[in-house]
């Protein structure tokens, strides 16, 4: 099934502060740039500073200079995501919104030959930080009064499958998280919702499939106003789901 392109809503974020996790990275720059035009003010997280700063730039010109954070999610503490959500709140006193699109993954491999280092790097960096990050801020989102965490996953249907190590397990774990931690939030003024992308052409993608015979891929852009749209108060209508822009829908 072919995957429904989207707008951006004008206005669909105005007056909302918005943290892009991984926004470095192929998904988080396009979704970066269809928040700031959908109205959001920015706070853009990344590890690649040359690549925030080039970010930074080319939001500036359009009258959207946003925050940057430059952090490692791999070494980063608990305390470190404490920093964050405190330096957030003096700045802006605020946050609504959270975007998680930070991943890593080394490539295909079987478990038995995984580096035990790389499988705990894959678990944390996808999963463990995510939710450190996550935790950090919510006392914060429940004060936005409409507050929304979007977690970005690789459809667990596909990446269960062999050779997809800790990365893998991740994705499922974060499967898992979105409806766990909206049981626990029940009507708390804060939403969690899951992203099942369709293949998109980015460098982590690369790692999986030849480029050049990856015929179903889609460019991030494609993708980035359905990031816009649970961000937005359009997105309460998937509370608690996992869902994806060709219609399929997870409770």
């Amino acid at each position: 099934m072919s995957t429904a392109v989207s707008e951006v809503v004008p206005g669909s974020l105005a007056g909302r502060v918005v943290l892009v996790v991984g926004a470095a990275g192929g998904l988080g720059e396009a979704a970066a740039l269809a928040c700031a035009e959908a109205g959001a003010s920015l706070v853009l997280l990344g590890r690649r500073v040359p690549r925030l700063n080039r970010l930074h730039d080319r939001l500036q010109k359009t009258g959207a200079a946003p925050a940057l954070y430059p952090l490692d999610l791999e070494g980063a503490s608990p305390d470190d995501h404490a920093e964050l959500a405190a330096r957030i709140e003096a700045e802006f006193g605020r946050l609504d919104g959270i975007l998680h699109v930070a991943a890593a993954f080394d490539g295909l491999t079987p478990l038995e030959l995984t580096d035990p280092a790389a499988f705990a790097r894959a678990l944390h960096v996808n999963l463990t930080a995510r939710w450190w990050l996550t935790q950090a801020c919510l006392p914060l989102l429940r004060r936005s009064g409409d507050g929304s965490v979007v977690f970005a996953i690789d459809d667990p249907a596909r990446t269960a499958g062999a050779y997809w190590g800790g990365y893998g397990l991740a994705q499922a774990g974060l499967s898992a998280l979105v409806g766990m931690l909206q049981a626990e939030l029940g009507d708390a003024p804060v939403r969690i919702s899951g992203l099942l992308p369709p293949p998109m052409r980015t460098p982590l993608r690369a790692k999986a499939h030849v480029e050049a015979e990856d015929r179903i891929a889609r460019s991030p852009v494609e993708v980035a106003a359905h990031c816009v749209e649970l961000l937005s108060p359009a997105g309460a209508l998937h509370r608690g789901q996992l869902w994806s822009p060709d219609g399929a829908l997870r409770a």
